[in-house]
């Protein structure tokens, strides 16, 4: 099994060395003003506390319908009602609709949360709100990312002293999210700077191995690495440019992950799709989302912390491209049941439901989290929207009510949480929001809740406002 884990490490260079020569460097007097960053240890731990050595996220970009998929409303008016029919899960009066088959015969290996609901209507900021676990301070709006915004999940795990964070705690795969053309906000470090944020692996399904320019034949021995450095001073003495500014501590974080990444054939290898089998391949999926969760699959068994895969990595991409099937996101204003139907469920349905069964074959399910989740859900009114394209009636954002799933790490295995109305359209019983989904993450990877963490100028945050949704584990 792959693994980031010290006892795998390649034994040429590991952390402490990279470590070690980058001091040799002027950016090595950057190291101590990052490594002066501290986190103050919370107390509090909820049930699922320690339970998951990765957080693997599906991030179904743009917004999914829960009444055309998860929480399906038949006997609803027509105007609220999906075209599409309900089907029965393996899940005793437990109904997905019609295209989601294979995950309706898994539905035992999961807990669906049906009463997901928040005040933000916008795709930026309620992402930005997903990924962070805070609103935005311009909500439901498109703000591009800021130097000021709170940090991701994944930047904050990059910053605490997670487990197997070797050489990266945290790895965005098939993104950044774009909305629609640009990468959104809550997905970098913020406020912690830029050497804080996740890796980006844009499109894993283009070469066998994931990012550009690495290959096993990039693997590097240590006097390579000295010289690399000793050439990397010259130069610094030359430009005195960085000194101790906040970029050189930044430069001087992200020279030693590359250093990292270079000088270990496992982590290259955590990234060689090419590794697997062509059925495996297939299973997952021949596009982009779908080899993207075959990516997540192989770095959390790395023992990569945070895994966040985007599916379908722009949220709206049909209006410019409607022939591209690789373009279309879950933004569905109008044509919403063609898009679903020919585009977007089945391959949703296909590669979700084979990695939930391949991670639990491969025993994975007992230590990962896996979180299926959108920013919000759609509206319960069927209505074209004259502003977008398309011919057909969609549905408009909703927040007010949307579902996720989850398995995994403990949490129980077929179960429904929470419930919506006739309509589909308000939450009646349990209502979380994403807070409680980001405490929740924290709780699992045993990082107590009250946790805080200091910024550049010493100001400590909590890492989350919520409460970790214990019903997940309990009876």
């Amino acid at each position: 099994m792959l693994s980031f884990t010290e006892r795998h490490r390649n034994p040429r260079i590991n952390r402490r060395q990279a470590i070690g020569l980058a001091s040799t460097s002027m950016l090595g007097a950057a190291w101590p003003a990052i490594a002066k960053l501290q986190a103050a240890e919370g107390t509090r731990r909820y049930a699922g506390f320690g339970r998951a050595k990765s957080v693997l996220t599906i991030f179904a970009h743009g917004g999914q319908s829960q009444i055309d998929m998860w929480d399906p409303k038949p006997e609803a008016p027509d105007h609220v009602r999906s075209l599409f029919q309900p089907i029965q899960t393996s899940l005793a009066g437990v109904h997905f609709t019609e295209d989601m088959a294979g995950l309706a015969s898994i539905a035992d290996k999961l807990t669906i949360v049906r009463s997901m609901a928040h005040a933000d209507l916008d795709h930026g900021s309620a992402a930005y709100l997903s990924f962070t676990g805070r609103y935005h301070t311009r909500l439901s709006s498109n703000p591009p990312p800021s130097p000021t915004d709170l940090p991701a999940i994944g930047s904050i795990l990059k910053y605490l002293p997670v487990d197997g964070q070797f050489p990266y705690s945290s790895v965005y795969v098939n993104g950044p999210a774009l909305v629609p053309l640009e990468p959104g906000p809550g997905q970098f470090g913020g406020l912690l700077g830029r050497s804080h944020d996740p890796l980006f692996v844009e499109n894993p399904g283009v070469d066998e191995i994931a990012i550009p320019g690495l290959s096993h034949k990039t693997v590097l021995a240590e006097e390579q690495m000295r010289a690399r450095l000793r050439l990397r001073e010259r130069l610094n003495l030359r430009s005195n440019v960085l000194g101790e500014s906040q970029k050189a501590k930044e430069a001087q974080r992200l020279y030693v992950e590359a250093l990292e990444m270079l000088s270990s054939p496992e982590v290259i290898s955590a990234f060689d799709l090419g590794q697997e089998s062509s059925k495996t391949r297939a299973d997952y999926g021949d596009y982009r989302s779908g080899q993207s969760c075959l990516l997540g699959r192989r770095l959390v068994e790395a023992g990569v912390p945070y895994v966040n895969v985007i599916f379908n990595h722009t949220n709206r991409g049909q209006d410019n491209a409607p022939e591209e099937i690789e373009e279309y996101g879950w933004d569905t204003h109008n044509d919403i049941f063609n898009a679903l139907h020919e585009f977007l469920v089945p391959r949703f349905d296909k590669t979700i439901t084979t990695l939930i069964n391949d991670m639990d074959d491969r025993g994975l399910l007992d230590s990962t989290l896996v979180i299926i989740m959108s920013e919000f859900g759609r509206a319960p009114l069927i209505a074209r929207e004259p502003n977008f394209p398309g011919n057909n009636a969609g549905r408009k954002h909703w927040a007010s009510a949307y579902s996720i799933a989850l398995a995994g790490a403990g949490v129980k295995r077929g179960a429904v949480l929470g419930a919506t109305d006739r309509l589909g359209g308000e939450v009646v019983t349990d209502r979380y929001a994403p807070w409680d989904l980001t405490a929740t993450v924290f709780n699992a990877l045993g990082i107590p809740v009250d946790t805080h963490y200091t910024d550049p100028v010493d100001r400590p945050l909590p890492v989350t406002t919520g409460k970790p949704i214990e019903a997940l584990y309990r009876s």
